[in-house]
């Protein structure tokens, strides 16, 4: 898991001159029950994705690491991955949910916004971030 969180960030600041993105690397326990959860995506027993969710505010969960390999992209994991993620948040009772993506990060943006995220007030340390780009949806009754 932690190699392709590495890969992950690796990708991501090369997209911004090698910069990282400005909010703090989660906690491990925060995406553990009973407040989160981390989903592991797995293709002939090898990891290519993974993403989790953790308690951003009271009802509201936010999804951290979210990722496809490059060699897992194109076949639609990432939208059952993102599925996923939606059903662990609302299975936690999770009202609302929550992300956070970079404005060169077209791919993400275009999923997110199809799968029914809209842009929402960033948080925390993405206030004051002009790459950030903030997402929030509705989630069903778990």
């Amino acid at each position: 898991m932690q190699a392709l969180i590495d890969v992950q960030q690796r990708e991501i600041a090369s997209h911004y001159g090698g910069e990282g993105g400005s909010g703090a690397p989660p906690r491990e326990d925060e995406m553990l029950p009973p407040a989160g959860a981390f989903l592991l995506a797995l293709e002939d027993g090898r990891q290519v994705g993974c993403g989790g969710v953790c308690r951003l505010a009271p009802g509201v969960a936010e999804i951290r690491r979210m990722y496809v390999a490059p060699e897992a992209r194109g076949r639609g994991l990432g939208r059952q991955l993102l599925r996923a993620l939606e059903r662990e948040a609302a299975g936690l009772g999770y009202t609302t949910i929550r992300l956070e993506t970079g404005d060169r990060q077209r791919e993400a943006i275009g999923l997110y916004e199809s799968a029914g995220y809209r842009p929402a007030p960033c948080w925390g340390p993405y206030v004051t971030d002009p790459r950030s780009r903030c997402y929030e949806k509705a989630l069903p009754a778990g």
